[in-house]
């Protein structure tokens, strides 16, 4: 019998990358800057023009969750605060989670605990 996999995200404490840098415009939302490095990425900057860095514009939701992650809340108090500050937001907690999966699967972001690579 397969075991299930025991996540529970609310525990989880995001950390924000120390080598993403980011920008806040006059109306609060963040572009980050992601540096593409490696071999392959350097391949495909020379043969298929790929820009070196990428800036990542978020909408307001995404905004205030990056200008949330103090690296002490946990998935719990973020849910919270998204929830006070977007009261009519629907399914906040599957949202928030899902993107912050996709932060940490792009190495935006990572749990506290885990190694930063």
């Amino acid at each position: 019998m397969k075991t299930k996999n025991q996540r529970n995200y609310l525990d989880f404490v995001p950390v924000k990358n120390p080598d993403i840098e980011y920008q806040t415009d006059e109306n609060g939302i963040v572009t980050l800057f992601v540096e593409w490095t490696g071999f392959y990425h350097r391949i495909a900057q020379k043969f298929f023009h790929r820009p070196r860095v990428s800036d990542i514009r978020l909408d307001a939701y995404g905004s205030f969750v990056w200008l949330s992650i103090d690296n002490s809340s946990d998935v719990h108090q973020l849910s919270k605060t998204l929830d006070a500050e977007y009261p009519d937001m629907e399914k906040s907690l599957s949202r928030l989670i899902k993107f912050l999966e996709i932060l940490h699967d792009n190495h935006m972001i990572y749990w506290k605990g885990e190694s930063c690579s």
